[in-house]
């Protein structure tokens, strides 16, 4: 820890934050943290930054001007559309992890947009897009804000991490009590989270090292080692 903050380099969220200025606004200002945020289908980008410049007007006897997009004066398209838009050659399988049934793949792409907000260009980013395979394949669409040198391996790995934390929100509600919470500052709030995912370390932890039960000599299962 250094000045009270657990360091962090990777920042991975859902549509929900993917929808949120603010907070894609909170986490460009943090200096060297990758992101990778969901974002809906209708996105709209430039796949050239557009030029802009101020257009001065008259309103209520005043003299205005406001930023408009002069060159190319193409309109911004879904992020749905660029994903049908491109070639075979864009799109590699690539292995996220090792599900129950098997190793998990998807399709992956990306392309460097400029984001629309109010008609006007906003960030520069990565579009990833996530595709599932088969005859009727779905499509997932991100955003990071990773540098231009960010090798597509990086994307596919941060893709499969959100699942991870999906899932140690999801055991720590179910099994350790994260939402049980009556407090009504940060203070108290932050010391339950802190609880729980020291519990659910050392679970994981401990079931890391007991692994699975081995059978003794007779057949009944030995006790654990700790």
């Amino acid at each position: 820890m250094r000045g009270g903050l657990l360091p962090f380099k990777y920042v991975v969220a859902d549509c929900l934050y993917g929808r949120s200025p603010d907070f894609l606004d909170a986490v460009d200002a943090c200096v060297g943290v990758t992101t990778l945020v969901a974002i809906p289908a209708d996105t709209r980008c430039w796949l050239q930054r557009p030029r802009t410049e101020d257009q001065t007007y008259m309103y209520q006897g005043a003299v205005r001007s406001k930023p408009v997009v002069v060159a190319p004066r193409t309109a911004p398209r879904s992020v749905a559309a660029v994903a049908a838009s491109l070639p075979a050659s864009s799109w590699y399988q690539r292995t996220v992890s090792e599900g129950t049934k098997g190793p998990i793949t998807y399709a992956f792409a990306r392309q460097r947009v400029t984001l629309c907000k109010d008609g006007l260009p906003e960030r520069t980013v990565w579009l990833v897009i996530k595709r599932t395979l088969g005859t009727e394949p779905t499509d997932s669409y991100y955003t990071s804000n990773a540098p231009v040198s960010t090798p597509l391996r990086t994307f596919v790995w941060l893709s499969g991490i959100r699942w991870a934390v999906e899932q140690c929100f999801e055991e720590g509600k179910t099994e350790l009590g994260m939402a049980h919470y009556e407090v009504r500052k940060y203070a108290g709030w932050q010391h339950h989270m802190v609880l729980t995912m020291l519990a659910h370390f050392f679970l994981w932890h401990l079931k890391g090292r007991l692994g699975k039960k081995s059978a003794s000599a007779d057949g009944v299962a030995a006790p654990p080692v700790i």
